[in-house]
């Protein structure tokens, strides 16, 4: 059974408040009484309560996390950065699986603020919304938060954002150096995130191709939507032959759509998508992907909570700059 301070005062003969101040490592302790009840501690491997030390120190070592959906890898990839990152400082974290509805978002972050987190991370641009916002400045005004991949205008909130719009547009740049002459874009559920992606193809459209109409395609998130998307696209404008994915797991689905349709990849049709997911290292062919650094994001997440924390300044808004990672789909 684990020890606890009463136990070791009761040993030592002395108050439990004496054992507590060697323990976090006080002055105010005779030498002789400090050397008795390190030897107590060590003979009985003596493992300090962390929450209750938490409650003295005024301090929890918890950090909070949310997603929307723990089955999104491209999130979880870049949760694991983070927490690896912040448990090398003696950080825990507390990762809460919120879905999409708002109202879960705000109970969310109501009881992160009754377990006295010390700092919170946001997991992608869906959380760049009012609803959070608002919920932050009633539940947790006073403690940093950072956004993966979006960003809020509130005093506490840091936004760390990569640069998708540039990054789709320089796509839609290689395509036309491939000498494509009829590019699309196809996106799933509507985020922050999906409309600078979509934007970025509008601004590489207009660039490269302006006298062309945008051929910009929305599909809901289930494989079956993805491929009756991406055939209704082909059969309603036959002339395209490149279509950028808003993430490597449509593409990948696209990829199979395209084969089941008698598409040559990438000789009728170029394929691009975004994230540099193990989807683009495994798909066959093997997929050029706008890599939107996700552990370049995310370790800057954990480093800027950390720096936060210690009171050093962080900026509030970083732009993280996108490259192309080609491969066979081009």
């Amino acid at each position: 059974m684990q020890v606890t301070i009463y136990d070791i005062a009761k040993m030592a003969n002395v108050s439990a408040s004496t054992v507590s101040r060697v323990v976090n490592n006080k002055d105010n302790v005779n030498s002789k009484t400090r050397a008795k009840i390190l030897k107590l501690l060590a003979e009985h491997n003596y493992v300090p309560n962390e929450a209750a030390r938490g409650l003295v120190m005024q301090s929890s070592h918890m950090i909070g996390i949310l997603i929307t959906d723990i089955r999104t890898t491209q999130h979880t990839d870049g949760i694991y950065y983070i927490e690896r990152e912040l448990a090398a400082h003696g950080y825990s974290c507390l990762i809460h699986n919120t879905g999409r509805d708002e109202s879960n978002w705000i109970s969310y972050i109501q009881a992160l603020s009754q377990r006295k987190i010390e700092a919170l991370v946001l997991m992608g641009s869906i959380y760049q919304s009012d609803v959070v916002r608002e919920a932050l400045r009633l539940y947790l005004p006073s403690i940093p938060v950072v956004i993966c991949n979006g960003y809020l205008n509130a005093p506490n909130v840091y936004g760390l954002v990569a640069d998708e719009l540039n990054g789709v547009a320089d796509c839609v740049a290689l395509l036309k150096k491939k000498g494509r002459t009829h590019p699309a874009f196809l996106m799933n559920q509507t985020t922050p995130s999906n409309e600078q992606k979509k934007e970025g193809f509008t601004v590489g459209m207009a660039r490269h191709y302006p006298n062309l109409p945008l051929i910009e395609v929305e599909s809901g998130n289930a494989f079956s939507e993805i491929n009756a998307a991406t055939i209704q696209m082909l059969k309603q404008h036959p002339e395209i032959d490149s279509i950028i994915y808003s993430e490597d797991m449509l593409a990948a689905v696209g990829l199979r759509t395209l084969a089941d349709m008698g598409k040559r990849v990438p000789e009728d049709i170029a394929v691009i998508g975004i994230n540099n997911s193990d989807y683009a290292k495994l798909s066959i062919p093997t997929l050029t992907s706008l890599d939107n650094m996700l552990y370049d994001v995310s370790i800057t997440a954990a480093r800027n909570i950390l720096a936060l924390l210690s009171g050093q300044r962080v900026s509030r808004k970083m732009l993280i700059c996108t490259e192309i990672v080609e491969r066979q789909s081009t």
